[in-house]
């Protein structure tokens, strides 16, 4: 018997661990258990689910208030692949109704190069837009559609956002038609576009912006628009929370222009300027500590007109030769103007032709000068 007394004890253990793992646990846990109510019984929340919070009405109200105004935006061109065969392409992007004649107000680089511009509402109507104003240089363009009186936004001011203010972005991210996404105002400041466009005071914004977004409205709470989403800061092209819009103004101060003559008078004062820094004033013996020194006036242009005055005598900042003993700017219509960029975001709420207040100092006198500003013609004007 011993040699069997090996299998008869694996026997009995194999046996035992049967018994307390399968047949024991079928035999306590019959299939036949389980029984069928005749209605299952379930908590429901009560109100059926209304909005009882005000930031979530506003939410709400925003939406609606502007989701017929807001388009999506197909546009279709061509390019050519490395044999030089015509290869179509498509792109997406959003924008928004500004008047009931159907025009639109978009980016420039929505629709650049475009053959064929498609707009959809929300409706789901298709409406064919033709091109109406380009201003690459701020990237912005109007295109129009045809039909029956279109729904416009209210376009709000953008002169005083503050960091923190609540926004709202309305778009097509990824051709995701009447999406909304909330933030709040994350810092106005200067960016530069992939292009080599830059947009001064730009509005930054942690609400999600995707592509498809460009050319959509940003709103106040108001549901009032106050920006045009333009770009993302991101390695991965999809929202890290750092957003960008032009400011609505910008495109105020052009949309006249855009929409009546296709173009942008872009104003000028007609000068060439150097800004000043303390120690440069102290060392040129200037009457203020900041500003613009003209070094030139555009013969024929809006300062040479208004009789501001260039340089008239030579010297050299470092290796670089400059006119010295011009007019000193330093405020246009009581604004600050201590450099170049400060220049142009003046410039940008004007168009040719506005007058503005120039403030100078000619030798140590101070002065105020009424300029109508002219049409930039070339780079140097602008500055």
């Amino acid at each position: 018997m011993k040699p069997f007394r090996p299998f008869f004890i694996a026997a009995i253990l194999v046996g035992t661990f049967f018994y307390f793992t399968t047949y024991r646990s079928t035999r306590l846990w019959p299939m036949n258990w389980i029984r069928r109510p005749d209605r299952v019984e379930i908590t429901e929340a009560a109100g059926g689910g209304n909005p009882d919070d005000v930031e979530e009405q506003n939410n709400i109200s925003v939406y609606h208030k502007n989701i017929d105004s807001v388009v999506n935006i197909t546009s279709r061109a061509v390019a050519f692949d490395f044999f030089y065969g015509l290869v179509p392409q498509e792109g997406q992007g959003s924008g928004f109704i500004i008047d009931k004649e159907g025009h639109i107000l978009t980016n420039y680089h929505v629709i650049a190069d475009a053959r064929q511009l498609e707009v959809t509402l929300h409706n789901r109507k298709k409406f064919r837009a033709l091109v109406i104003g380009t201003d690459r240089s701020h990237d912005l363009a109007v295109i129009q559609i045809k039909g029956a009186e279109f729904t416009p936004m209210v376009l709000g001011d953008s002169k005083n956002l503050q960091v923190g203010q609540k926004v709202y972005a309305i778009g097509n991210p990824f051709g995701l038609s009447g999406t909304l996404t909330s933030g709040i105002v994350s810092s106005i400041r200067q960016v530069q576009e992939p292009e080599g466009m830059r947009i001064d005071e730009a509005i930054q914004t942690d609400a999600a912006i995707n592509p498809g977004n460009s050319g959509g409205p940003l709103l106040n709470w108001r549901g009032e628009v106050i920006g045009i989403n333009t770009m993302i800061a991101s390695n991965s092209g999809q929202s890290a929370g750092i957003g960008f819009a032009i400011p609505i103004n910008t495109a105020k101060a052009v949309l006249n222009d855009l929409v009546t003559l296709g173009r942008v008078r872009r104003p000028a004062l007609g000068v060439v300027t150097i800004p000043i820094s303390p120690e440069l004033a102290e060392q040129m013996g200037l009457a203020a500590d900041s500003g613009l020194l003209i070094e030139r006036v555009v013969a024929g242009g809006a300062a040479d007109n208004a009789g501001l005055h260039g340089g008239s005598q030579q010297a050299y900042l470092g290796n670089y030769p400059i006119m010295t003993g011009g007019d000193l700017i330093v405020a246009i219509d009581g604004q600050d103007v201590p450099d170049e960029q400060n220049l142009s975001q003046v410039m940008n709420n004007h168009r040719a032709g506005d007058p503005v207040r120039v403030t100078i100092y000619r030798g140590k006198k101070k002065m105020d000068i009424t300029v109508t500003l002219g049409e930039a013609r070339e780079q140097r004007e602008q500055v």
